[in-house]
């Protein structure tokens, strides 16, 4: 049964905000439960709202099986493959979790993910391994669910995990208090509390119960028998996070080889706290009088430097910067030191131009990295 706006109003309810938000974008739905199109996933990434009221279309066993049909193999991938599939495929929530995951992680710590997959440590990742992530979400999702209409809660999780009730998990969770502060971190965490065997048997179980999605044949096959080696996990981690940076910078660029610094500054300051951005447009505009413009090399390298932001933090507090403000240089080198990225002095000038306030050429650390942080997680923090 197709569900419309008001069904989907009455749930949001019971459901967290990145639940909320995979359901506002999510436009199949196929035995209950909800997928995004990889068309989906871009609009929710890049966009604030769905382009129009969606309601689910319910996918036939058929229409599903051609979708997957004709999804590529991962050695085909590229850095236009959600455009290319377009709505040509099914993701599910906790793979929309994973991809989130995926968009603010640096190049070095691609091989620490592809570990936390690979948990009998031979080098390959088999689609029972892979599998362990939906337990593993859904265990995390468990404790923050809001207490109420037990029906309700049933129907949510329905909707985002394809069961009714909650099943018993391999996860050692007593004496856990704190609970960790990512999706990635509870990954990374969980995975080296279980025993393989374990994880293995109860992914068995959630492989029979759960319908093939676009990731699963495209990293898997179609019998679901491939392995995933490192180079193609990395291949796939850096086309997305290019992707998802080209279809932003293209928002803008009209077609042409750069974008506006006012533009620039646009793209940096949504997803972020910070309520009157037309202050720091105004003090762009007056202190870069003569566009000049950024280029997608420089994009790219500027959010390849802000997925290294932890490390950047923890060197500019060995800079003992910490409390106060530095310079071009000094942030330049400090950029290159903690993330080996190089990044351009026009742009390092027009990001102190942006957020230099009172004109003095210093940057704010601490209001730097704060308003930084919201923007890495778009909002998902």
């Amino acid at each position: 049964v197709t569900e419309n706006r008001s069904d989907l109003e009455d749930l949001h309810l019971y459901a967290t905000p990145r639940e909320q938000r995979f359901r506002r974008f999510a436009s199949l739905e196929f035995e209950g439960q909800l997928y995004m199109t990889p068309y989906d996933f871009i609009q929710a990434v890049t966009s604030d709202e769905p382009k129009c009221a969606k309601k689910w279309r319910s996918l036939s066993k058929q229409e599903l099986n051609q979708i997957l049909m004709e999804t590529p193999p991962v050695w085909k991938g590229s850095s236009k493959l959600f455009r290319n599939l377009n709505e040509k495929g099914v993701i599910s929530y906790t793979e929309y979790l994973f991809l989130l995951c995926i968009l603010t992680k640096p190049h070095a710590g691609f091989r620490i993910a592809f570990n936390m997959f690979d948990t009998d440590g031979n080098e390959m990742v088999d689609k029972k391994e892979f599998l362990v992530l939906q337990e593993i979400f859904r265990k995390k999702n468990e404790k923050r669910e809001r207490k109420g209409d037990e029906e309700k809660r049933a129907m949510l999780r329905l909707q985002l995990y394809g069961y009714h009730t909650s099943t018993n998990s391999v996860l050692k969770t007593e004496g856990e208090d704190v609970a960790p502060r990512s999706y990635w971190d509870t990954l990374r965490r969980s995975t080296s509390q279980a025993l393989f065997s374990d994880l293995a048997e109860r992914a068995d179980d959630i492989s029979s119960s759960l319908s093939d999605t676009t990731l699963l044949v495209h990293f898997f096959g179609k019998k679901g028998k491939a392995e995933l080696n490192f180079e193609d996990f990395y291949r796939f981690m850096d086309n997305l996070q290019t992707e998802v940076l080209e279809i932003e910078f293209l928002s803008y660029s009209n077609g042409m080889n750069t974008i506006s610094e006012e533009d620039f500054a646009h793209i940096l300051l949504r997803y972020t706290n910070v309520e009157n951005t037309s202050s720091y447009l105004e003090n762009m505009r007056c202190t870069i009088p003569e566009e000049k413009g950024i280029t997608f090399d420089e994009f790219r390298s500027f959010f390849q430097f802000l997925n290294n932001l932890e490390d950047f933090t923890i060197a500019m507090q060995m800079y003992n910067f910490a409390s106060r403000s530095i310079g071009q240089d000094e942030f330049k080198r400090a950029v290159y030191v903690a993330t080996g990225v190089k990044l351009s002095p026009h742009l390092v000038n027009t990001v102190f131009k942006i957020f230099d306030v009172d004109r003095d050429d210093q940057l704010s650390y601490k209001e730097f990295i704060g308003i930084m942080k919201d923007r890495l997680n778009r909002g998902f923090r």
